[in-house]
């Protein structure tokens, strides 16, 4: 073989020992006289025969075994014994560790050697069977007991066992250990390698390790090997890391054993760490706990480009996967380590520090809203949920893990979805209201669902946001607030202009009734959602409820002064028969009063509860003051005692009629019920203290009566008498003075601020106050003089 020979390797081939014969400088004469005289050394075989010829052919064949550290015919002692002169020689030496540059050259020989192995095998049974024709025939030997124990005498017993001395360690070379780190057997070459780095820093002076020197010393070829000896160590340690969170492998390498393995390591080198010191230290811990991170990394990264679903889909992908191989983690990788390594600790880290890259790198992305709403719940609520409450946080060392985004980066993300709420709904609250506004002057039938809309694309925002969490639910239900105060100010403004347009008026008015009931049956549902914004919103979105509580009530007083109008103006004929002589004898009047009300009702039915029980108060409350009006006006005058029982009964009987027909249409307004009764009362008493009384229930029941309208009574009544007047308004003036002024009733509650009533005549009695003027005065009055008789009076 060409390189064996550029070696020094002589042509014999490859013995069954596997040992290669050394050339020698003499000639195959000389070297088989100095075979026989070391086989006169061996002596004689156990049976008598010579072992001189069948060592000198086993010396020749290249069969004996080969005596390492010296050439065939230098005996033991002799000067090569220290240097072995060729390079097998120096490989094969016992107790000495082959270099690096020795075995770089065997790799080399390793691409030839499948090829050399045919020929070299042939070349070897050749010579075998020319040494077979020239030993002859084997003889046939006699058994060893034959030859020793004579015939008829018993064996005599084994000699005792002399226990073999230990065989003594020897060290691996660098490509030896290196075959041991591609097979895996990473405890073991983790070993070698540190008694490789203990003998370079023995030949370095017990120094720390360090770079391998340029000069090319040994001690710098030995730092070199060990170097790239832990580079090795290290890409296989790496790589298991990353083959075992893949999933158990067909080979041994990727099985549990290997991870045990790889703990086994990690301990080592940490226990070397400690003989090292802090600047020599190795830190593979450190390094294991990176590389997970990296496969980490490696394995989040490919589960989320496929999935569906944008970033939704993406994140439920990383929560699977991580999922998945925590439950790898926790099953048959962490047992396999140390336990002092903790290592599924290092493992939820490393996944942990992992997602939170990714999901930094999605965060500084420019997102959809929806995608943003969808990382800020996984971040906040899925992942701690449904990941970290499903693992074993008792693992850890610290407790604990951080959070996936800084608090600065979570609330950018947040202010981002404030503002793009805040411009999204009020475009798009402002179409829905242009929508529903084209439809208002029409005269065809539709039905809005103006507050329906507002309200789910409201709640669209206001319900994701508190599932994030509590203070950016507070922040969104201030942002919508806002908007939907800035909606209803809007939308109050719209409907001012539907009704003051006088074409509007021209419509059907059934059509007409009907607008105005759709628009308010926007409120109820539109005033709870601000109230309810309100309350989860901060203490600073008061004033924005304010405003829209005050567009809605403007929006709703509006829409029912219209329908009262209307319905009114139909009524008002009615009403003006009232108090009057007719009135008396016949329930006319009342009868279409009640029968209006009761037909208009059906259509105001449609109304929502809400506006429909404020609707039906006003109407109540408007009734009674359109009833009572009259007869304040003076229609009536009642000097007789008959005139005033018959008053008083009618009064009695239309209060009843009334009060069943509002009961029928669900009014709430009971306390309008007792205002006619108590007037009728009034009216009908005849001792001055029943009258007193029941004028200070009247006062106390409906604190806007003044003394003008008990005088109107009375005056009605024909109570002239000066003493019982002046004691009746006296208790008027009296309730008035103590309980009107601190009694400020609400506009709802206010009956008789609406009635007005006539100014009484100034009666002056002209004797008493002449009695009461100096004739001085009097003689200065200017006094009608009579007319002259030649003149004649002027014919009006």
């Amino acid at each position: 073989m060409p390189i064996l020979k550029s070696l020094g390797v002589a042509d014999s081939k490859v013995s069954r020992a596997g040992t290669l014969p050394l050339r020698s400088s003499r000639n195959p004469f000389e070297e088989v006289s100095g075979l026989e005289e070391e086989a006169e050394e061996l002596g004689t075989l156990p049976n008598g025969a010579s072992c001189r010829r069948r060592a000198t052919l086993e010396k020749l064949a290249g069969l004996a075994p080969f005596r390492l550290g010296r050439t065939p015919g230098r005996r033991a002692g002799s000067p090569g014994d220290e240097q072995p002169r060729s390079f097998l020689g120096r490989v094969l030496t016992p107790g000495i560790r082959r270099s690096s540059a020795d075995f770089g050259l065997l790799a080399r020989l390793q691409g030839i050697r499948a090829h050399g192995d045919e020929e070299a095998a042939g070349e070897a049974a050749r010579r075998l069977a020319f040494l077979r024709l020239g030993r002859g025939p084997k003889p046939q030997r006699v058994s060893l007991a034959e030859r020793v124990v004579p015939a008829g005498e018993a064996a005599p017993d084994p000699p005792p066992k002399v226990p073999e001395p230990p065989k003594v360690k020897e060290p691996l070379s660098v490509l030896e250990i290196l075959s041991l780190i591609q097979q895996r057997e990473l405890a073991r070459a983790d070993e070698h390698i540190l008694e490789l780095e203990a003998e370079e820093l023995a030949s370095s002076g017990g120094g720390a390790p360090g770079p391998p020197k340029a000069e090319g010393a040994s001690g710098g070829r030995r730092a070199r090997d060990v170097a790239l000896l832990y580079e090795a160590l290290q890409r296989e340690l790496w790589a298991l890391v990353r083959e075992t969170l893949a999933g158990p492998g067909p080979g041994a390498g990727s099985g549990p054993g290997a991870v045990a393995q790889l703990g086994q390591v990690l301990v080592q080198e940490e226990a070397a760490d400690g003989r090292r010191g802090p600047e020599a230290a190795r830190k593979l811990r450190a390094r294991w706990a990176e590389a997970v991170a990296r496969a980490a990394r490696e394995r989040l990264e490919a589960a989320a480009p496929g999935a569906p679903g944008g970033l939704a889909g993406q994140l439920e992908a990383l929560r699977g996967r991580l999922l998945e191989d925590m439950g790898v983690v926790r099953g048959r990788l962490a047992p396999s380590y140390p336990a002092g390594l903790g290592a599924f600790g290092v493992y939820l880290r490393g996944y942990h520090g992992a997602l939170a890259e990714w999901i930094g790198a999605a965060a500084r992305r420019r997102l959809p809203l929806a995608d943003r709403y969808a990382l800020l719940h996984w971040h906040n609520q899925v992942y701690p949920r449904e990941v970290l409450g499903l693992v074993d946080m008792v693992a850890l060392e610290n407790g604990e893990l951080g959070s996936l985004l800084s608090p600065g980066t979570l609330r950018g993300l947040e202010d981002e979805c404030v503002t793009d709420v805040k411009a999204q709904t009020r475009a798009a609250l402002l179409r829905v209201l242009q929508e529903d506004e084209e439809h208002w002057g029409s005269a065809e039938d539709w039905s809005s669902s103006l507050a329906q809309d507002v309200c789910e694309l409201l709640e669209e925002h206001t319900e994701r946001a508190p599932r994030i969490s509590q203070e950016f639910g507070e922040r969104m239900a201030h942002c919508c607030l806002g908007g939907l105060a800035e909606f209803l100010q809007s939308f109050q403004q719209r409907v001012e202009r539907f009704h003051e347009n006088p074409g509007v008026r021209e419509l059907l008015p059934d059509t007409y009734i009907s607008r105005t009931i759709s628009l308010v049956n926007c409120g109820p549902l539109l005033r709870a959602l601000a109230e309810r914004l309100a309350r989860v919103g901060p203490p600073e979105s008061e004033p924005a409820r304010e405003a829209a509580a005050s567009a809605l009530d403007r929006v709703t007083r509006l829409c029912h002064r219209v329908l009262t109008d209307l319905l009114f103006q139909e009524l008002q004929p009615h009403f003006n028969k009232l108090m009057r002589r007719k009135w008396l004898s016949s329930s006319e009047a009342l009868d279409g009063i009640v029968g209006t009300l009761g037909a208009k009702a059906l259509a105001l039915r449609r109304m929502q509860d809400e506006p429909y029980q404020a609707l039906v108060a006003e109407l109540h409350r408007r009734a009674l003051i359109e009833y009572v009006r009259p007869l304040f006006r003076g229609r009536l005058r009642c000097g007789s005692t008959r005139t005033r029982s018959r008053v008083a009964g009618r009064l009695r009987d239309d209060a009843a009629q009334l009060q069943r027909l509002f009961r029928r249409l669900e009014s709430q307004a009971s306390w309008l019920d007792a205002v006619v009764p108590r007037l009728a009362e009034v009216l009908h008493l005849e001792d001055t203290p029943s009258i007193q009384m029941e004028v200070g229930m009247l006062v106390r029941d409906y604190p806007d009566i003044r003394r003008k309208h008990v005088a109107t009574l009375l005056d009605i009544r024909g109570l002239r008498h000066t003493v019982a007047r002046h004691e009746i308004l006296a208790v008027a003036r009296d309730l008035e003075l103590s309980e009107g002024g601190a009694l400020s009733p609400s506009r709802d509650h206010a009956f008789f601020a609406d009635i007005p009533v006539p100014r009484p005549p100034f009666c002056l009695s002209l004797p008493l106050f002449l009695g009461r003027i100096p004739l001085s005065w009097l003689a200065r009055l200017p006094w009608p003089r009579p007319p002259s008789p030649s003149r004649p009076r002027a014919q009006h």
